[in-house]
């Protein structure tokens, strides 16, 4: 698409040009195209997924750098020079380079089989705050496991492309001899795509992949339990689940914490944790819950990881059951947690999830042309080298003849074409025995080589043989994986929970209830007193132009249901809120409970058994009679949308224990005497209820309960039937002010 260059324009972004005094239109979409698009998939192909070998371009360059510096069988170097030597494959700063082997490394303890033997610190991967030492303090060398990644590397088993400078070549893949992909955990988040795949053990791992090698048709739970961690913990059991993972690539393992109780110190010690969390996290959770008052029985949490190994120890107050508070535990902290499990490997260049059957079978088939190539290395090797022995074995069929052929030869370069002429064999052949030292030309030497030319003819026979069957290819990859079993093998680290049944909720174990008086004002400020404590002092602190609209002595185990003009009903209890002294303003429920800004309560409801009723009064006259056990929930939401109904404003909320008399007046001045028996309850929270008092050009102005109204024959407002208009107020009730 030509651009068009002009001196303004509205239409399109502009893209200023340095110097030029001109705007260029440009499409954002060819914007994205030329510049992200490329970046996209640099990340996703080149950086971020791993491969079906198991790795990332910045593992294979870090393991394949140190695999050239003689660290498989070398001893450990520091792991700054393997930094600075990896920095020939990896134009990327020396802290990205060591982070990466950090991880890879036997001391982090992130991977079930590492691939760096390490020396000093290199931190944990369970702790978010145990730093690794600099480069410059540790040591490191290829593990033993690292020889089956680069077994028949320089056999051409995979290719070698130049690096970024072109000034050495590098492996796209390791000819690895067990599928690590599945054997390490690996992470990866690209552009748009991300990649977590889980690690299972290297022994079950083989055992599966030999089997669908041997019958496609097997069922891989069968050898395949399912992932092991390197943190070991508990998988709580789910066999749909693991075989939807098995098939698809996506789902949830859910990993819970190892632990045991010490009866003596009465502390519960937690030594094993998921994958996906870390030992401080999961103390500042439990701190946070202790400080919240949702966990009352544990009086210290602290981190006792050591040498050792890791240790969260949980101290316990008398009386408690460690078992119960762990399932609160597990609940409530990431000491249970979920792997969620995204299996996505770039195949060929293109990202695919595949589950584990899909990704043996790319594996395998990677397997088998990494054997292929190796074995045909090899045998072109031995053909040419067969070839070289049988142009010696003619030489050696008249060995005078050559030597006088030799000496015979006037000029050096002449010699090598005499033997081809003399002989009939060719360049190569020539050139070979030519190169014989004189001290060879015996009969050792004579039946040494014939005795070669005939094994290698058969080794030859052999390897062509194995080319051309399938079966002998899958037959050399299967014994590769069984000696690779006997080699490496570890017992599981994660074990399984089976049968633990479904979640249930766990109950909040209540504290014996005593009584405490509440407060509530006006403003929205919230306290509870002791009797106690307000005998002392029963003066109220207030803020300025505040006032109590609400107190009365319950039970410090009630509910309180807040009611705002956002018509929504926030609950919470008298336990929620601390004790406090009445020469205090108290807590600020909207800040406390987190309302919505410029939200406001308008009314407080305490109950302890949802029994009594709640009635609202509109402006317009209508008053709904609600159950409060219409606002009682069992999943312990905080909050309740449409509490009450947002057709008219509210005058007044009450909360009834049995039906009552009310006293309605208008802005008319006129008034009724209304038993709420007159209307029936209602459980939907936002209905608008019934008409109770007939306004004409008039509003309901104030309801008050009539036990609190001291006037002569209040009887005469009374209603039998409703709605009603009432009667014009006497002068008591016309004095009387909202309640």
């Amino acid at each position: 698409m030509k651009k068009k260059i002009t001196k303004t324009t509205k239409a399109a972004p502009k893209a200023y040009i340095e110097n030029s005094g001109m705007v260029v239109e440009t499409s954002i979409v060819d914007t994205l195209e030329e510049n992200y698009m490329p970046y996209a998939m640099s990340v996703i192909i080149s950086r971020a997924l791993p491969e079906i070998d198991g790795f990332k371009p910045s593992h294979r360059k870090l393991l394949y750098t140190m695999y050239k510096m003689g660290l498989l069988n070398g001893a450990r170097t520091k792991s700054a020079n393997i930094v600075g030597q990896t920095m020939r494959l990896n134009p990327h700063g020396d802290a990205a380079i060591y982070e990466t082997m950090v991880r890879l490394a036997r001391g982090n303890e992130a991977l079930l089989h590492p691939y760096v033997d390490s020396k000093g610190n290199f931190g944990k991967a369970y702790s978010r705050d145990m730093a690794y030492a600099a480069s410059r303090y540790t040591e490191a060398k290829l593990d033993p496991i690292s020889a089956e990644l680069f077994a028949d590397i320089d056999k051409d088993a995979v290719d070698l492309v130049p690096n970024y400078d072109n000034s050495t070549t590098e492996p796209t893949l390791f000819p690895v001899r067990f599928p690590a992909v599945l054997v390490n955990s690996n992470f990866g988040l690209a552009v748009s795509m991300a990649s977590n795949i889980c690690s299972f053990n290297l022994a079950e791992v083989c055992e599966t992949a030999v089997s669908l090698i041997k019958n496609p048709e097997h069922n891989a739970l069968s050898t395949l339990k399912g992932p092991d961690f390197p943190g070991g913990g508990f998988i709580v059991y789910d066999e749909a689940e693991m075989e939807k993972i098995y098939r698809t690539g996506l789902g949830s393992v859910k990993v819970r914490a190892k632990y045991n109780f010490d009866k003596e110190a009465r502390c519960i010690e937690v030594t094993e944790i998921p994958p996906t969390t870390t030992v401080e996290a999961i103390l500042d959770r439990v701190v946070d819950l202790v400080k919240e008052g949702k966990i009352k029985e544990i009086s210290g949490a602290r981190d006792e990881t050591d040498l050792s190994g890791l240790k969260l120890t949980f101290d316990l107050k008398k009386g408690y059951d460690a078992d119960l508070v762990m399932q609160k535990l597990f609940k409530l902290t990431p000491l249970q947690d979920n792997f969620n499990c995204n299996f996505n490997v770039l195949i060929a260049g293109t990202p695919k999830v595949m589950g584990v059957y899909e990704i043996l079978s790319e594996w395998t088939d990677f397997r088998r042309e990494c054997v292929k190539r190796r074995i045909y290395f090899d045998l072109t090797k031995k053909k040419e080298k067969l070839h070289l022995l049988l142009g010696l074995k003619k030489i050696l069929l008249d060995i005078d003849y050559a030597i006088k052929l030799i000496r015979e030869t006037e000029e050096e370069a002449e010699v090598v074409p005499n033997l081809m002429v003399g002989f009939g064999i060719d360049e190569p052949q020539a050139e070979y025995v030519a190169e014989i030292k004189l001290r060879h030309i015996n009969r050792e030497y004579i039946l040494k080589r014939t005795e070669e030319t005939d094994r290698l003819a058969e080794e030859i026979s052999e390897m062509e043989d194995i080319l051309g069957s399938p079966k002998k290819i899958d037959k050399v990859i299967i014994n590769e994986l069984d000696e690779i079993v006997k080699k490496y093998s570890q017992p599981r680290k994660t074990q399984f929970l089976f049968d633990i049944g479904e979640d249930v909720e766990i109950e909040e174990e209540q504290p014996e209830g005593y009584p405490v008086n509440v407060f509530f004002t006006r403003e929205g400020y919230f306290k509870q007193i002791t009797p106690k404590s307000l005998r002392m002092s029963s003066e109220q602190k207030l803020k300025e132009n505040d006032e109590i609209i609400f107190q009365a002595e319950v039970s410090s185990n009630s509910e309180l249901l807040f009611f705002t003009d956002g018509f929504k009903c926030y609950k919470s209890r008298c336990s929620d809120f601390p004790e406090t002294k009445a020469s205090v303003m108290g807590d600020y429920v909207p800040a406390k409970l987190g309302f919505e800004d410029g939200e406001s309560p308008i009314f407080m409801a305490v109950t302890e058994t949802f029994k009594e009723t709640l009635m609202i009064f509109f402006k317009n006259g209508k008053a709904a009679k609600i159950p409060l056990s219409s606002f009682e929930t069992k999943t312990k939401r905080k909050v309740l949308l449409n509490a009450f109904s947002s057709l008219s404003p509210v005058i007044a909320m009450f909360v009834i224990n049995e039906d009552c008399d009310f006293i309605l007046k208008s802005t008319a001045g006129k008034a009724i005497l209304f038993n709420t028996a007159l209307i029936l309850a209602k459980f939907a929270r936002d209905t608008q209820g019934v008409q109770v008092m007939r306004l004409t050009k008039a509003e309901l102005q104030s309801v008050f309960l009539a036990e609190s109204v001291e006037a002569e024959d209040i009887e005469r407002f009374r209603i039998k039937t409703v709605p009603a208009a009432g009667l014009l107020a006497d002068e008591d009730i016309e004095q009387m002010k909202l309640i």
